[in-house]
This record gives C-alpha cells, sequence and structure tokens, in this order.
C-alpha cells in the first residue's frame, strides 16, 4: 500500500510540473504572438497625410529609426491669389481658419488707403489638413492663381536623423576618454574634440529641427488684392452734371497748366538768352546812335547843295 500510495504521489507531482510547464509555455506564447499583433497592427496603420504631422518631434526619426517607406515626410507650399472687395475681412477669415487648424500667421502685409487695401499673409497651417485648409482659403474671394508644390524629405530626414546618431556615439565616447583621462594634456586635448563634435552635434540637431517644422507645417502665401467697383452703365442725372462740371474743371485745369508751361518755357528761354543779349546789344546800341547822329547831318547837308545848284 506504502509503495502504490509513492508511486501514486510521484505521478501527480509529475502531471502537476507538466501543466504547470503547459501553462507557463502558452503564457509565453500568447505574449510573443500579442508582440506580432502590435508589430503587425503599427506596420498596417495608414500613414496620415503629412507625414510628420502624425508623428511628433521626438518620435522615430529624431531617434535615429528611419521612417517606414509608407509613411512618407512631404514638405507642402502653396502660393494663393485672390480678389475681393473686403480684404481686411478676408485677411480676418485667413486668421481664423489658420488658427482653428492648429496653425499661425507667420507674416503680414498691408498697403493701400482706407477701402483699397491689398496685402499679403503667410500662413502655418499642419501638414496633417493642408488640403482642406487651401480649399478652405481659396473660397474667401476670388481666385486669380493657385500654385503647390510638394517635396518629399523623407530621405533627407532619416540621413540627418542617423547623423545625429553617429555624432551622438561620438560625443559619449569623447566624453568617456575624459572621464579616464590621467593627465592634463589629454584632458586639454580630449575638451577641444569635444567642443568640436558638441558644435557639430548641434548643427545637426538643428537642420533635424528644421526638417521636421517643415514637414509639420505647411507653408500658405496668401495674396489678396482689391477689386475695384464697376461704375453703373447708366449714370444717374446728378452724377450727370456733375460729371459735366468735372469736364469743365478739368479743361480749365488743362487750359491753366498749358499756360503756366509756355510762360515758364519763355522764362527759361529768355534766361537762357540774356547773356548772349548784354553781349551783343552793347556793340548794337553804339551802333544805333552813331547812325542817327550821322542822318541829321546828312539830311541838313542835301537841302544845301540843293540851294547852291539853283544859284
Amino acid at each position: 500500500m506504502r509503495g502504490g500510495r509513492t508511486r501514486a504521489g510521484a505521478l501527480g507531482a509529475v502531471v502537476a510540473a507538466a501543466v504547470l510547464l503547459a501553462g507557463g509555455c502558452s503564457a509565453a506564447g500568447g505574449g510573443g504572438s500579442s508582440a506580432g499583433a502590435a508589430k503587425n497592427d503599427a506596420a498596417a496603420a495608414p500613414a496620415e497625410p503629412g507625414g510628420a504631422a502624425a508623428r511628433p518631434s521626438g518620435g522615430p526619426a529624431a531617434a535615429g529609426v528611419t521612417p517606414v517607406a509608407d509613411s512618407r515626410l512631404i514638405a507642402y507650399t502653396a502660393q494663393l491669389t485672390l480678389r475681393s472687395r473686403d480684404v481686411p475681412q478676408v485677411f480676418a477669415k485667413a486668421r481664423e481658419l489658420a488658427t482653428a487648424s492648429g496653425g499661425y500667421v507667420g507674416a503680414e502685409s498691408v498697403y493701400g488707403g482706407p477701402g483699397s487695401e491689398s496685402g499679403q499673409l503667410t500662413l502655418k497651417v499642419p501638414s496633417a489638413g493642408y488640403q482642406q485648409t487651401l480649399d478652405r482659403l481659396a473660397a474667401l474671394g476670388e481666385v486669380l492663381s493657385r500654385k503647390s508644390q510638394a517635396d518629399d524629405l523623407t530621405q533627407q530626414v532619416a540621413d540627418v536623423a542617423s547623423r545625429v546618431q553617429t555624432q551622438q556615439a561620438s560625443v559619449d565616447r569623447v566624453r568617456a576618454l575624459m572621464a579616464q583621462a590621467a593627465s592634463l594634456s589629454e584632458i586639454t586635448s580630449l575638451e577641444a574634440e569635444l567642443s568640436r563634435r558638441e558644435a557639430d552635434l548641434e548643427s545637426l540637431q538643428k537642420q533635424q529641427k528644421e526638417l521636421s517644422a517643415r514637414t509639420s507645417y505647411s507653408t500658405v502665401t496668401l495674396e489678396v488684392q482689391h477689386e475695384a467697383a464697376t461704375p453703373s452703365a447708366t449714370p444717374a442725372p446728378g452724377e450727370r452734371n456733375e460729371g459735366f462740371g468735372d469736364s469743365v474743371g478739368s479743361a480749365l485745369g488743362g487750359g491753366w497748366h498749358v499756360l503756366v508751361t509756355i510762360v515758364r518755357a519763355l522764362a527759361v528761354a529768355l534766361a537762357a538768352a540774356a547773356p548772349f543779349l548784354l553781349l551783343l546789344g552793347v556793340p548794337a546800341a553804339l551802333a544805333y546812335r552813331y547812325r542817327r547822329r550821322r542822318r541829321p547831318a546828312a539830311v541838313r547837308a542835301e537841302p544845301e547843295e540843293a540851294g547852291d545848284a539853283e544859284d
């Protein structure tokens, strides 16, 4: 009996161990299948438009991981020219659209007098809603021109991210060597090398931030021109009288302008001829006086000669 019980206990222990082992294997297999499912879900997730707009700045590209082929990093730019009679209202609605989409106004310039303003806005809008925002902006007025461009920066982002990772590892190695340096000359040499490599790393990180900004936010340059009101085909009687008066005033103004121009031209001509008149006028005056003095003497001499002839 004791031997049977011993064999039964040993058999129960073996069965319990087999059950526990099977449970552990099934749990491990479940974890592996969950991880695989998570990877498949991540790979199957569709890439949102705009690329980096759906990825935080510290995402895979920032960590030096090459983006997957399906998620392209695109930098969008657009130039939109509209015409409207109320330019300030168009600008106000454009600002609201940019703010509502999560963007902001990068630059603004307005020129022209009250009632005839024109201007330009530079809007930064999230790339995820770039096309939708551009269509809404185009609906604010009469479209005169619309240009759009998309630059694929996927490879450039991956290259810069890889260089950042490599440079960061280089900086870490120099810092580790500085911790082991034993002499002052070694420390000085390593400090100079560390400064140079840290400067290179900062430059690469700056490029990385600029690329992230270009792919996260698209640039829309909105130009709005003022549309002048077209005159009516049949003016009112009051407008006709006012037009006749304007015509008479315009004619008088034009005649006065011509008179002033002629007088001014004569004055300029006299001023230009004055030196020559002074130079030639004095000899001419002397010659004229000389001729006048000789002429009376000649006239008196003629009657005397006539009287002598009669005698």
